[in-house]
């Protein structure tokens, strides 16, 4: 089990997948060129690490280019003069280190570079790189000057904005799509063409070179030079002269593997033909390169919205809602086209940097640190996928949390899937602006709304673009993870099927907190108040509270990644990988997103962190009045980790470093322990309000004890049961327990993995092993020794869930066969769990769960243990009375009588 460790924030920029792809490899069909998305199946070029550094390398890069000025000190002395100046405003990282392996026998043949666009900073940028990369100056003419302007580098696209204005949008394709100039390719490269097929003798080596000016955020020293930052737009000569001064010392240089524009020639395709495939390959290229960089493109909000709404079932749900309203065309468009506009994110780079900008302090004045986990498989398994995110929710913080871990370490902030109740003045705009799209929290009942958002959702997996969501739907106010809600999952899958293009990778994230912002409005909605609307009231009041608070330590793991071709090729192995049409549902398709569901919540906890809020929890609300002795709660501190360590759950689960008296120490910190000073020694407690917040970390790593605690709850009530006995048992209960908290193993594997646990128990000391003629006898100490009391505090955690069990139970006999529907049963069992908390003992808040109830009735019926009659009642057999009767052993008589006495019988009907 990986132990807890801050990672660094790694510097380096994403990596692309191989080198730049040969130009007969393209056809003369619609391409980058033509304003559309490069085909995503088209490798990527390498992106090693943009800041590591090696003591070889500099020192070969630094003789390389003493070498080159000394070959070129015949350079245009406007240059010269023009680069003395710009120095001490610029610093460039060149990649890779060496560029002359990319370059091989560069001296005995010419050498021609590739700019994204013309400009004199990009000009002197790429003569200095190359000075220093040891290459052939960009500045002098290759031989006999084919291109006709005595240099040695041309571009695809000429920046002809104002002096002030940044240049306009073109309405059709992205800025940087086409040359700005409005031809379709570059007159010199056209030259450079035609002088091989003049020249049979002639080889250039085309070298493509991109330039970014302010990339990383982490490196923004101030709030304006944010906002001009490298992105998609091609800038007027004023902006990218305040770029340079801003963030012109972190200018990123990428040079690529060259083309051999000899092979080009000689494929014997018209002049003009062979241009424009050439200017397709690099602009893919280039458009690759800034994707991962600075991310994808994602500011045209209204062409997407455009695509949306030209989409054959968006247009045909537009008519049937004409028809439905008897209105008119027009008017049913204008509704779709608001739904649109309602849904679609506006994503800003600059907005994104501003708020990475802003974010880095804040997280600072809130939180002790913030850990991340696993990200570097993430980055392994991430290229060449459509990455979606499902992380568990737990805080409104989790919107902003991974889009700037991921942001600061160099990976595109996902679009996120917000709930509309979000989309409030200023911050919707900026959410919006941030990658957020707002869906309805119920669509049912608007066929044209739910078009629209499919679509939407469909063409972000299409176009290969990062999504996130929640499938629990909501924020989870007990700390357990709810039962998914598969919408989202099953438009997805629909989205992936229509044109399986791009294999679609969902990533499962799980985060985790030492004190929540919300804690106070959860304990109002769990109390029965009704939850508060968002309001940026509010928001604003709330604010000065929040950073004036320590909320400890927050922890973000990234679990087992989830290829959805993986599970579809276990449901659907006759599946050609064809795309199917917009109408064909196939038999498979709701079984495929159950099974994503359920793999995603497993692997979410498959993730988990145990942090020192967590360990505390555990420990002190298994006593009756949530307080132990400083030596006690050392000991069950300690009892907890060894279990975590011995009993692994997997391999990216982390647990906290800390000692059992650092982790007390820090729960005094933050105000959760409070400490009672005695002369027989201290004690530690936390009130009645803190042990209802303390029961949501307890059940954050609930899943993580399921086996301890569930022996330790067979020796509740007896101190002798057989080995045979208790593995029976586990078995008998372990579908319940894995549907109520989504474990991973078989029954099998549980079975295993309680005998597992049982050698732990032994080598602590807490039961003992004899034989006897019923095999091998399970036996605990006598009922006051510190054993028997660590035993108890292990299986309290699990106590209240077969306490629940019981009651459903107890409630289905009492009123017989036949006579109550599932609905009645779970709203019996609700109020019968209320009673019982009032009348005896408080219970953690998700006791009376409606939810909870249902899960387990749910599971009663898909085990036969109980069934739907012609009438819809359920019935039953002698099996539920067996199943009923093994409870002895995890329940005393007096709470069975307790929960017997207040099982209610459904009111005789008149």
């Amino acid at each position: 089990m990986a132990q807890q460790t801050p990672l660094p924030f790694p510097d380096a920029l994403p990596p692309a997948d191989g080198p730049l792809p040969p130009v007969s490899a393209d056809t003369d069909g619609a391409g980058p060129g033509d304003g559309t998305t490069a085909d995503p199946a088209q490798p990527e070029l390498p992106m090693p690490d943009a800041r590591s550094s090696a003591a070889g390398a500099a020192r070969t890069r630094q003789e390389a280019s003493r070498s080159s000025l000394r070959r070129d000190s015949s350079r245009p002395w406007w240059a010269h003069a023009l680069g003395r100046l710009m120095a001490p405003w610029v610093r460039l990282k060149i990649e890779p280190q060496t560029p002359t392996e990319h370059v091989p026998d560069w001296n005995g043949g010419p050498v021609c570079y590739v700019l994204e666009d013309y400009g004199l900073s990009n000009a002197l940028i790429l003569e200095r790189a190359c000075r220093e990369a040891g290459l052939p100056s960009p500045l002098q003419p290759l031989p006999g000057d084919p291109t006709g302007r005595r240099r040695a580098y041309v571009a695809l696209s000429r920046r002809n904005a104002g002096p002030i204005a940044p240049l306009p949008a073109i309405p059709v394709v992205h800025a940087r799509s086409a040359p700005a100039n409005g031809k379709s390719h570059s007159e010199s490269l056209a030259r450079l063409i035609q002088a091989h097929r003049a020249d049979p003798s002639l080889d250039v080596a085309l070298v493509p070179v991109s330039i970014f000016v302010g990339r990383a955020p982490e490196k923004t020293t101030g709030w304006f030079s944010v906002l001009f930052s490298e992105n998609w737009q091609l800038v007027g000569r004023f902006r990218r002269l305040l770029a340079i001064a801003l963030n012109g010392r972190d200018t990123y240089v990428r040079f690529a593997p060259p083309v051999s524009l000899r092979a080009i020639a000689d494929e014997g395709l018209p002049p003009e033909r062979t241009v424009r495939k050439l200017s397709r390959v690099l602009r893919a290229h280039f458009r690759r390169i800034r994707t991962a960089v600075i991310g994808p493109d994602l500011s045209t909000r209204r062409l997407l919205v455009d695509r949306v709404l030209a989409a054959p079932a968006v247009l045909e749900a537009i008519a049937d809602q004409a028809r439905r309203d008897s209105s008119s065309a027009a008017e049913a468009w204008k509704k779709a086209h608001a739904f649109a506009y309602e849904i679609a994110a506006d994503y800003s780079h600059p907005v994104v940097r501003s708020a990475s900008f802003l974010l880095a302090p804040v997280w600072n004045r809130i939180y002790r640190g913030v850990l991340v986990h696993h990200l570097d498989r993430l980055k392994q398994d991430a290229p060449g996928n459509e990455v979606i995110y499902v992380p568990c929710h737990r805080s409104h913080m989790d919107y902003l949390l991974i889009s700037y871990l991921l942001y600061t370490r160099g990976i595109v902030p996902p679009h996120i899937a917000a709930g509309v109740n979000l989309n409030l003045p200023v911050v919707g705009t900026l959410l919006r602006k941030g990658g957020a799209f707002f869906l309805r929290r119920s669509i049912r009942g608007s066929a044209l709304y739910s078009a629209v958002f499919s679509e939407y959702l469909a063409q972000l997996v299409s176009g290969g673009y990062s999504i996130e969501y929640f499938i629990e739907g909501g924020r989870s106010r007990t700390g357990r993870l709810l039962q998914p809600k598969a919408g989202m999952i099953a438009m997805t899958l629909r989205a992936y099927l229509r044109a399986p293009t791009r294999p679609v990778l969902f990533q499962p994230v799980y985060i985790g907190y030492e004190k929540l912002m919300e804690g106070r409005s959860y304990l109002d909605e769990l109390s029965g108040k009704p939850k508060e609307k968002e309001s940026i009231w509010a928001l604003l009041m709330g604010i000065p509270k929040v950073l004036g608070s320590n909320y400890g330590q927050v922890v973000v793991n990234f679990g087992e990644p989830i290829r959805l071709t993986d599970v579809i090729a276990s449901h659907a192995p006759d599946w050609d990988g064809g795309a199917l049409g917009e109408d064909e549902k196939p038999a498979w398709l709701a079984e495929t997103v159950d099974t994503l569901a359920l793999r995603i919540q497993q692997n979410i906890n498959g993730a988990a962190d145990v942090n020192p809020i967590n360990l505390l929890a555990l420990a002190l609300l298994s006593t009756p009045k949530h307080a132990m002795s400083e030596a006690d709660l050392l000991t069950q501190i300690a009892l907890s980790k060894t279990l975590l360590a011995q009993l692994p759950y997997s391999d990216r689960v982390t647990v906290t470093p800390h000692a059992p008296a650092e982790i007390i120490a820090h729960g005094e910190e933050i105000n959760v322990l409070t400490r009672t000073p005695h002369p027989l020694g201290d004690v530690l407690d936390v009130d009645e309000e803190k042990s209802v917040l303390l029961s949501y970390f307890r059940n954050n790593v609930l899943h993580l004890f399921t086996a301890p605690a569930w022996i330790a709850c067979c020796f509740q009530n007896t101190r002798r049961i057989t080995l045979s006995e208790l593995l029976r048992l586990g078995r008998s209960v372990y579908p319940f327990l894995q549907t109520e908290l989504f474990l991973p193993w078989t029954e099998d594997e549980f079975v295993e993995r309680l005998r597992g646990t049982v050698d732990v128990f032994i080598a602590e000391g807490l039961v003992r092993m004899k034989g006897g003629i019923e095999g091998d006898l399970l036996v605990r100490n006598a009922s006051q020794s510190d054993e028997v009391f660590r035993l108890r505090a292990i299986g309290h955690s699990l106590q209240q869930a077969f306490e629940r069990y019981y009651i459903a139970i107890s409630v289905l006999v009492k009123n017989g066969p036949g006579t109550l529907s599932a609905g009645e049963l779970e709203t019996l069992c609700h109020l019968a769990a209320q009673r019982l908390s009032l009348l005896y003992a408080p219970a953690a808040p998700e006791f009376f769960d409606k939810s909870l109830f249902r899960g387990f009735i749910l599971k009663l019926r898909e085990l036969r243990l109980v069934w739907a009659d012609a009438n819809g009642k359920l019935t039953f057999d002698d099996r539920l009375d067996t199943w009923a009767k093994d409870a002895k052993f995890i329940l005393g008589r007096a709470l069975r009588h307790s929960i017997e006495k207040v099982s209610p019988e459904a009111a005789a009907k008149p």
